[in-house]
C-alpha cells in the first residue's frame, strides 16, 4: 500500500501558556484517506502543522514513514501540507509557483495541475494576492492534489470555493487518489460533504481525542429510526436521542448506542432502521458535557 503512516502518541504542543494539543494520541493508516474532524479551536491545524514540521511538539512522540519529521529531509520531502487558500508565494504568477513545484516535488503532476487549473478557472499569469478567496483555495487544491505526496495534508483548503468548485474538488481527489494511491488527511468542517470520501476519522475536541476509528464503526454506534410518530416516540423512549424530525404523522429519530434487539424490535413496531450520518454523530460527540479540553488551537 502507497503512503506514509502516521504513529502519533501522547503529543502535546503548547504556544506560550496555551496548550492547543494535551497529551493526545491517535494513528494515521498509510494509503488512506483520513478525516481530521473538530470546531474551530479543536487542535487541527497544530496537528497537521506538527506532522509536516512547520511547528515544533512540546513533548509526545510523532513518526511519519516511522521516523520524526522534525528536519527530516527524506519525511518533508514526501510531506505537503496545504492551508486555506494554500502556502505559496502571493508575489509569484500561479504558473512560476507550479514550475518551482514541478522542479522540486518528485512526484509533482503538471499534467493534473494544469487540469485543475482550467477547471476552476484559474488564469497562470495571475498572482495569488490578486484573486478573490474562492480562487485562492482553489490554486491551494491544485497545488495539494497535483504534488501527490505520500502524505498530503489538507487542512479546510476548500473553505471560500462556492459548492460547485467544492464538489469538483472532491471528485478530483477520490479519482486521482484511486489512480495514485497516498495518504491523504483531510481537515475538515462540512462533514457532510465529505463523508463519503473518509475511510478512517480522527475526531478532536479542544486539544483532545474524542474518537479515531474507522468511519463504518463510527457510524454503527448509532442509528436512524422512521415510522409513525406515535411508535417511534414508543420505540426511542429513554433512549440517547440526538436529533429528531417531523413532516405529518411521519418522524424520523437519531439514536446513539445501538442494541441488540433494535431490529426485532423496529420490524414489530413496523419501523425502518438505517445508518446515522458523520455529521450528526460528530455533533453529538462535540456537545457532549464531558468532552474536555484546555484551550483553543492557534492558527
Amino acid at each position: 500500500m502507497s503512503g506514509y503512516g502516521v504513529e502519533v502518541r501522547d503529543l502535546t504542543a503548547r504556544y506560550d501558556t496555551t496548550v492547543a494539543l494535551d497529551a493526545v494520541s491517535f494513528s494515521i493508516r498509510p494509503g488512506v484517506i483520513t478525516g481530521l474532524l473538530g470546531r474551530n479551536g479543536s487542535g487541527k491545524t497544530t496537528a497537521l502543522s506538527v506532522l509536516a514540521a512547520f511547528r515544533r511538539k512540546t513533548s509526545g512522540t510523532v513518526l511519519v514513514d516511522g521516523e520524526d519529521p522534525w528536519e527530516n529531509e527524506r519525511v518533508l520531502a514526501g510531506t505537503c501540507l496545504v492551508r486555506e487558500s494554500g502556502d505559496v508565494a502571493q508575489d509569484q504568477k500561479l504558473k512560476q509557483t507550479l514550475e518551482y513545484l514541478g522542479d522540486r516535488r518528485p512526484l509533482f503532476s503538471r499534467e493534473l495541475a494544469d487540469q485543475l487549473m482550467d477547471r476552476f478557472e484559474l488564469d497562470p499569469l495571475t498572482r495569488p494576492d490578486r484573486l478573490s478567496r474562492g480562487k485562492r483555495s482553489a490554486f491551494g487544491v491544485v497545488v495539494g492534489l497535483a504534488s501527490r505526496t505520500p502524505l498530503t495534508l489538507l487542512d479546510e483548503v476548500h473553505l471560500g470555493m462556492d459548492a460547485p468548485s467544492r464538489y469538483a474538488f472532491y471528485d478530483v481527489l477520490l479519482a486521482d487518489w484511486l489512480e495514485h494511491p497516498r495518504t491523504i488527511v483531510l481537515s475538515s468542517h462540512l462533514i457532510g460533504e465529505i463523508e463519503r470520501l473518509l475511510e478512517d476519522v480522527v475526531v478532536l475536541d479542544r486539544g483532545t481525542v474524542l474518537t479515531a476509528s474507522d468511519a463504518d464503526t463510527l457510524r454503527s454506534g448509532g442509528i436512524t429510526v422512521t415510522g409513525p410518530a406515535e411508535a417511534v416516540a414508543l420505540f426511542v423512549d429513554g433512549r440517547d436521542v440526538v436529533g429528531r424530525q417531523q413532516l405529518g404523522r411521519t418522524a424520523q429519530a437519531t439514536l446513539i448506542g445501538a442494541r441488540d434487539d433494535d431490529a426485532a424490535r423496529a420490524r414489530q413496531a413496523g419501523l425502518e432502521l438505517g445508518p446515522v450520518a458523520l455529521q450528526d454523530l460528530f455533533v453529538h460527540l462535540t456537545d457532549r458535557p464531558s468532552a474536555v479540553g484546555t484551550s483553543e488551537e492557534s492558527r
